[in-house]
This record gives structure tokens, C-alpha cells and sequence, in this order.
């Protein structure tokens, strides 16, 4: 046919062709023929784009004019870490959201819809469809290479890939085919399949999740000729999830309400409004996140809701990275995972916590639960954070207690008393010695703190011996820091006299001496001789 105007589009981006075929069509700056914009009765004789908008102004040989407005949608695919999306509608652009790497792919056609699935990628162009591979080996860069180009004019609503196979989707019709183009499996449901996500499996084997518009959720293998039904919801299913452990699913409606339900016994766990999309943590299976109005909302087990700012969708979750589509652009928002190790924490459940801590927190939250770990003897957790911190001086304290736990007739609470004691906190610790009856344990505390006075306040409650022997402890300390006047009053007062003598003499404090002596009985020999060395 015979073009008879052209003109550009989008900053230069397309262009408007309008000619003798009675067509007004979109075409790339390359010259990929897109989509026809608007077909008339007469010759095109004109095309006028709105400057920066989608609009754009057909005038005919009959002297009609209209005014057409284009709209782009988004078209795009999701594999946990991997995005797959349409740019400058002939290019598809593979994105790792962890370590920002892209890459361009060039098909050099209308690109019509994407599907990704781990190493998998499908391209449907009008006429083909195009499979990629990434290889195996390829660890740092992805460089994908083409496997399969089918000649096949496929219409379909959803295009899902996975190892081995592609599916279609036509409204309540799902076909199975194989790379070469053979159809293997055909499910026919009994509502129009509004929703479709893989949850992964053996090559394959592979397991689908089907939202339907009647509100059921089915589970299809790709082995296997028959859905299996997982839950009748009261609405038309928008969008929907499976957690990592396969035994929760979460359904998003079309009245905008998130709800949990548990597989197994059909229970709704969880139920929140406000909601336009959904996914679960594929590292954590208790912890999920949803967006709506504006807000993203994280939910953790049993725990109050955490919300924060966010614009956009959520559309994939993993650690503590929630990737988040807004408009045309995919974004990683990095979320704090301190509010549910702290939660964990309350309960008591430290394994779960280190599993929370091992998704992102800061080194003064590991520290904590290292030591209510070590408080609450988890020795397991507590060496993992420990090591996780490079702290030798804890992990030598938890081969001590191990060692302790070991000996026939432990007793937990002087172990708990001995964790109190290395973090500092001695009247606690005091208190646990003396609530199992080890005394003497809090009173050599103190004495290696040289604590004393607090020492002493123990040495009521303990045998005489203890006592007898705290007394002496300090006055060797007293006699090592050279305070000679402190030391000799204090092996007078554990009835040490041999020892305040010597120490009397070599001061020459005689008139201190003298009084000793007066003191001493016929009987107390060596103290005597002692003391007529000095005179």
C-alpha cells in the first residue's frame, strides 16, 4: 500500500503510519510493525500524536476525523529474584532484583507476553515464540541463550513456563505443551481462570496454582491430568500465594480482602481488608507481606500486623527484600526484620528468632538474642549468634557450660547464675547461686571482684569455713595492693596471727605488735617467737 503520512510518536520512540489501507498503525523507530491504531472507511491522509501524551489525531480522505488514545500496558514476569519485562515493545530486559545485573534480549518483533521461571524464559511474538535457558554454570552473569523458536500463532489470556514445558491459557482452558510444540495435557475448569503462579517442583513435575473467577483455588501438576481442589473462596480470586512450606495459602479477592487459609484443615488463619496483592516469604514460612492503598503490611505468625509507606504492588518477597512493582518500574524495598526477632523473643521462641535474625538485623539485635539465648540455655541458638558476632569470650563461657551440663548432677540454675555473672549483672546472679544453694559460689564472685562488703552480706548465710575463707581472701588482696595496715587487721580477724605479725615486724609498727602479743596465750608459741624476733 501507499503511506501517506508518518510521523513520530513518544519522543521519537514509534512512529504513526497512516497510508491506502484505510489503517492508521504504530510501528518502532526500527521498523517493527506493532499494532494497527484504527481502521476507516477511506484512505489515512493524516496522523497528528498529542505532544507528551497517548493520544493521537486520524484525519481521512472522507474528512472524517477522530481522536484515538493508546494505552501500553505492562507486560512483564516474575520468578522469585529473576523480572522479566517488555521495554520499547520489541525488547525484553531480565533484571536479578538482588544484584541489579540486567540484561537486554532483542526480538526484534511486538513482544505480546513474558513468562520466567528459574532458568526459563518464554517471549510469545505474533507469529512465535521464542524459549531461552540460562545456563547452569552461568553464576555471576546472566547470559541467556536461545533453546527453542516455534513458529506457532498462539492466542492465549496467561502464558506460564516451566522446565521443560509451556502452558496457554484460554479462559477456562489450560494447555500443556512441550518445547517442540506438542500439546501434551488440556484442563478444562469450571470457572474462567482469572490467576496462575508456579510453585516450583522436580523437571518435569512441576506444581501450578489456579485462582478462579468462582472463587476456587486448584493445584495442577503438569504430570498429572486432573486439578486437585485446595479451597472454595466466597469471591473472584485476584491474586493468590502458596507459603514455602506448601501447607498456607493466601488468596487476594475482588473485594480487596486478604485471607490465610491453612490447606489442611481449611481454617481461615488470617484475614485483613484493604489488600491488592500478596506474597510469602520464601525464606520464612510464618512471615507474609500485602500492599494496598498505599500501605505494605507485614504479617508474622500470630503477631500484630507491621505497616509501613509504600506505593505500589508487592509482587514477590524473599529475606528481607520486598520487590515492589510501581507503574512500569520494579523496585527492592529492604524492610526491618527487628520488630518480629524481638516478638519471637517475648514468646520464648529462640528458633524461630534466629531464623527471623538470619533474614537482616543489626549486630546489637543478634547480641540480644545471643544472650536470652544463653539466659534461657539454647546453647544451639546461642553459639550460632555468637559466632555470627566473633565473640570468643562467649563461645569459651558455652564450652563451659556445655562441659558442666555434662557432669552427672548439674544444676541449670547455677548455670543460669554463671551466664548472669559474665553479663554483668552480679546481684541476679548472686541471687540464683543462693537459690540453688551455692553460696560459696556467690561469695567467690565477689571475692574475685573484689566486691567485699557484698561478699560479706553472703558469708552470714554460709558455713563457717566460706566465711573463714572469704576473710583471708582479702587479706592476701589487701597485702597484694600493699595496704599492709588493712591486711594485718584482717588475718588478725580470721585469727591469722602468725601472718599479722610478720606483716607488724617487717612495717615496724611496734606498738601494734605489742598488743598482739598481750593478746596471745601461753600456749600460742610460734605466734610468741614471732614476735620476740621484733623486740
Amino acid at each position: 500500500y501507499d503511506p501517506c503520512c508518518v510521523r513520530h510518536f513518544s519522543n521519537g520512540e514509534y512512529i504513526c503510519l497512516g497510508g491506502a489501507d484505510r489503517k492508521a498503525s504504530l510501528w518502532t523507530k526500527e521498523g517493527v510493525k506493532l499494532t494497527s491504531i484504527a481502521e476507516r472507511d477511506d484512505w489515512v491522509w493524516c496522523c497528528a500524536p498529542r505532544p507528551n501524551q497517548n493520544y493521537v489525531v486520524v484525519g481521512c480522505n472522507d474528512g472524517t476525523i477522530c481522536m484515538y488514545q493508546l494505552i501500553f500496558s505492562t507486560v512483564h514476569g516474575l520468578y522469585r529474584e529473576r523480572y522479566a519485562y517488555r521495554d520499547f515493545m520489541t525488547d525484553v530486559i531480565v533484571q536479578h532484583m538482588l544484584t541489579e545485573q540486567r540484561v537486554r534480549i532483542k526480538c526484534k518483533d511486538y513482544v505480546k507476553k513474558i513468562a520466567i521461571y528459574k532458568d526459563r524464559l518464554a517471549v510469545q511474538l505474533p507469529e512465535r515464540l521464542h524459549i531461552y535457558d540460562l545456563p547452569s554454570d552461568e553464576t555471576q552473569e546472566m547470559a541467556y541463550r536461545p533453546r527453542e523458536k516455534l513458529h506457532l500463532a498462539l492466542d492465549c489470556n496467561l502464558l506460564v513456563v516451566v522446565a521443560h514445558h509451556f502452558i496457554l491459557c484460554h479462559e477456562r482452558k489450560l494447555q500443556l505443551y512441550s518445547f517442540r510444540g506438542v500439546r501434551e495435557h488440556e484442563w478444562l475448569l469450571d470457572s474462567i481462570i482469572r490467576y496462575i503462579k508456579p510453585v516450583g517442583g522436580p523437571p518435569g513435575r512441576e506444581g501450578l496454582i489456579v485462582g478462579l473467577e468462582d472463587g476456587a483455588v486448584c493445584k495442577i501438576f503438569v504430570d498429572n491430568g486432573f486439578a486437585i481442589p485446595l479451597i472454595k473462596h466466597k469471591a473472584c480470586i485476584r491474586c493468590l500465594d502458596m507459603s514455602a512450606s506448601r501447607d498456607k495459602l493466601a488468596v487476594v479477592d475482588e473485594n480487596a480482602t486478604v485471607t490465610v487459609y491453612d490447606l489442611k484443615t481449611q481454617n481461615v488463619l488470617f484475614e485483613e481488608s484493604n489488600a491488592s496483592s500478596v506474597a510469602w516469604n520464601t525464606e520464612l514460612d510464618d512471615m507474609l507481606c500485602f500492599s494496598g492503598n498505599g500501605t505494605l503490611s507485614i504479617k508474622t505468625g500470630s503477631f500484630p500486623l507491621h505497616q509501613q509507606r509504600l506505593q505500589g504492588v508487592v509482587v514477590g518477597f524473599k529475606g528481607s527484600k520486598i520487590f515492589c512493582l510501581h507503574y512500569v518500574a520494579m523496585q527492592t524495598v529492604d524492610v526491618p526484620q527487628s520488630a518480629s526477632l524481638y516478638r519471637y523473643l517475648e514468646k520464648r521462641d529462640f528458633m524461630a528468632a534466629y531464623h527471623v535474625a538470619c533474614l537482616g538485623v543489626t549486630e546489637s539485635d543478634w547480641r540480644q538474642l545471643a544472650m536470652e539465648s544463653l539466659k534461657a540455655l539454647q546453647l544451639d541458638v546461642a553459639r550460632k549468634a555468637f559466632v555470627r558476632l566473633k565473640d570468643t569470650k562467649y563461645m569459651d563461657l558455652l564450652k563451659r557450660i556445655e562441659t558442666e551440663r555434662k557432669a552427672h548432677g548439674h544444676d541449670d540454675t547455677v548455670l543460669v547464675a554463671t551466664v548472669l555473672a559474665h553479663q554483668g549483672k552480679f546481684q541476679e546472679a548472686a541471687k540464683m547461686f543462693c537459690k540453688a544453694n551455692r553460696v560459696d559460689r556467690a561469695i567467690e564472685m565477689f571475692s574475685d571482684l573484689r566486691k567485699w562488703d557484698e561478699a560479706r552480706q553472703y558469708s552470714h548465710n554460709a558455713d563457717p569455713g566460706h566465711a573463714q575463707e572469704l576473710v583471708r581472701r582479702q587479706a592476701a588482696w589487701a597485702e597484694e595492693v600493699n595496704n599492709m595496715s588493712v591486711a594485718s587487721e584482717t588475718y588478725l580477724a580470721a585469727g591469722d596471727y602468725l601472718k599479722a605479725i610478720n606483716i607488724l615486724g617487717e612495717e615496724g609498727w611496734m606498738d601494734k605488735l605489742a598488743e598482739v602479743a598481750r593478746k596471745l596465750n601461753a600456749s600460742d608459741t610460734a605466734e610468741l617467737r614471732a614476735c620476740l624476733q621484733y623486740f
